[in-house]
């Protein structure tokens, strides 16, 4: 059995999610508004919104599809993520970085170079 691959998915697959992530990206943007953060629509803002949250969406994605998590469920954290933003990039920094020190940990724990 072929493991997945994502240059095998079908553009249908790649539209969902970035669709979501998009839609994402525009709540927070309204939410934005709503809270008086960004004063006036800017064209630039929301633009800038929806391409984080396109990028996160993917990144989300992928590792909801490497821990093989059911598709209704890696909707609802897509869009969660896309939501955050920037915020969720961070998140995901914070998580690569501390799995990277706890492996560095155990390779060194273990006398390997």
């Amino acid at each position: 059995m072929i493991d997945k691959d994502p240059a095998t998915y079908e553009l249908a697959t790649w539209l969902w999610v970035i669709i979501l992530s998009a839609w994402g990206g525009i709540a927070s943007y309204v939410r934005k508004v709503r809270c008086n953060i960004i004063a006036r629509f800017s064209i630039v803002e929301i633009v800038g919104d929806i391409v984080i949250s396109a990028f996160v969406g993917v990144i989300t994605f992928l590792l909801c599809e490497s821990a093989a998590i059911p598709q209704g469920l890696s909707a609802a954290i897509i869009g969660v993520s896309a939501h955050m933003g920037s915020r969720a990039i961070f998140a995901f920094e914070l998580a690569a970085d501390r799995a990277f020190r706890k492996w560095l940990d155990e390779k060194n724990q273990f006398g390997e170079k």
